[in-house]
């Protein structure tokens, strides 16, 4: 029985945020999708880069059970919708995804759990 438990804590346990660095980004695009879904849910949009560019971003939210407590629904966000993103802990390497700490919807409307710094 200790080894069965033991071989399966790994399953049980909660990725962290190790693939991430500790640094904050604001970005300011257009939603292309709003997935609410479990475990997290996402949200992707395009912005430009200073050289023009248009780049794809990802945003990694909590699950929807916990975000409706904070106001945030599968409503929230529609394809179109001009954001203003704030990211904790771009990717390593460059990778444009990161932890969502607030969004600014296109009404000035700023939509977090409250763990903005």
């Amino acid at each position: 029985l200790g080894l069965v438990v033991a071989l399966a804590a790994p399953v049980f346990a909660h990725h962290g945020n190790a693939a991430y660095e500790d640094k904050e980004v604001t970005v300011k695009g257009v939603v292309t999708e709003w997935k609410w879904t479990n475990p997290h849910s996402f949200l992707k949009f395009d912005a430009k880069e200073e050289n023009g560019e248009m780049v794809h971003w990802i945003g990694e939210w909590n699950a929807p059970s916990t975000l409706v407590n904070f106001g945030i629904t599968a409503k929230s966000f529609k394809p179109g919708d001009e954001v203003t993103v704030t990211m904790r802990s771009m990717a390593k390497g460059g990778t444009r995804v990161g932890r969502v700490e607030k969004v600014i919807t296109p009404d000035g409307q700023v939509l977090s759990m409250g763990s903005e710094r």
